[in-house]
């Protein structure tokens, strides 16, 4: 393989420039060519691609976001979009691509695979929803900035005496919630996997003003099925104690990259450039324990990913 292109596509994650760099200095330290596709699916089609050398990667391994910017592409799933988004990878050669991105991205992969494109997927969503891989980049970066907010959040709870609610990404998967949540010391974890117990949370709350608590944090996922305003009442309304609610939304997703997400950035985006190099089948490449994985494209889509209850067990255990 003489040309590979790079993109990364849905929402951005802290590390994703980290993954661009590896790409590309692996590539051309492999003897290929490199092309940086801008705005994901959607500047594919529209042909915005530039080749990329070594300095242009240079100082960004430690910024958050995506130098190639990202996007979402509607015109990508139709038909002509995505017919002119292969004649745009045959105008550039370019035999391989390396996508950083969700589970989208992984669906948009497999499109091109089947249309005869190799690809690989790096895993790059702070929201740790990919079944195939223990974690993906970004996630860990959104976690300390999560942990960052509930320690400052907990300083002016305590001096109020009241309850805080703060909600963080995570639509279908309470990753950032039960990580940030643990760490953190929340004394409740809500999280959209399990169904909410209001009198549970009630009597939390509750059992820890009698025995002294000055505050009390709830880390409560986006996807959970009660909206945070509303628990916000319920809980005001069952114990009597003030609820304030605190919304991180696109906090989470900046930020200067944590060591681990840098290292994961670089140790999958190498990976998948090396398949590339080797001619492999497209792959979705993760991590497992500590080491490197790559699963077939379409049996990584198909995996389906399984709470692990004995974090559940943890949490409740030490928030008593």
């Amino acid at each position: 393989m003489k040309t590979i292109g790079v993109l990364t596509s849905g929402g951005d994650s802290p590390g994703m420039n980290a993954a661009i760099r590896a790409c590309v200095r692996t590539g051309i330290y492999m003897g290929m060519k490199v092309h940086g596709i801008e705005r994901g699916f959607e500047g594919l089609i529209e042909g915005e691609i530039k080749e990329m050398d070594v300095s242009s990667v240079s100082d960004i391994l430690h910024r958050g976001g995506t130098v190639l910017r990202t996007a979402r592409s509607d015109r990508f799933l139709t038909e002509e979009g995505f017919k002119r988004a292969l004649n745009m990878l045959e105008n550039f050669a370019i035999e391989g691509l390396v996508i950083i991105g969700d589970d989208g991205s992984m669906i948009g992969g497999q499109r091109l695979s089947e249309a005869g494109i190799t690809v690989m997927i790096v895993p790059g969503t702070i929201d740790n929803d990919l079944a195939y891989t223990d974690f993906s980049v970004g996630f860990d970066t959104a976690v300390n900035t999560v942990l960052s907010s509930i320690s400052n959040i907990r300083d002016t709870s305590s001096s109020h005496e009241r309850s805080t609610v703060i909600e963080v990404m995570g639509r279908q998967c309470g990753d950032i919630a039960l990580y940030s949540g643990v760490t953190g010391g929340a004394e409740t974890i809500l999280i959209p996997e399990v169904p909410v117990d209001i009198n549970r949370v009630a009597r939390k709350i509750i059992q820890g003003r009698n025995r002294g608590k000055l505050h009390n944090i709830i880390v409560k996922a986006e996807g959970v099925e009660i909206r945070s305003q509303e628990l916000a009442e319920i809980i005001k309304e069952r114990t009597g104690v003030d609820t304030k609610i605190v919304v991180l939304s696109y906090v989470q997703r900046g930020g200067s990259p944590t060591a681990r997400d840098r290292l994961l950035a670089s140790r999958t985006a190498f990976k998948a450039v090396e398949l590339l190099k080797e001619d492999s089948t497209s792959k979705a490449v993760g991590i497992n324990g500590n080491e490197i994985v790559a699963y077939d494209l379409l049996d990584a889509i198909r995996m389906k990913r399984d709470l692990d209850k004995t974090f559940l067990e943890l949490a409740d255990i030490l928030s008593i």
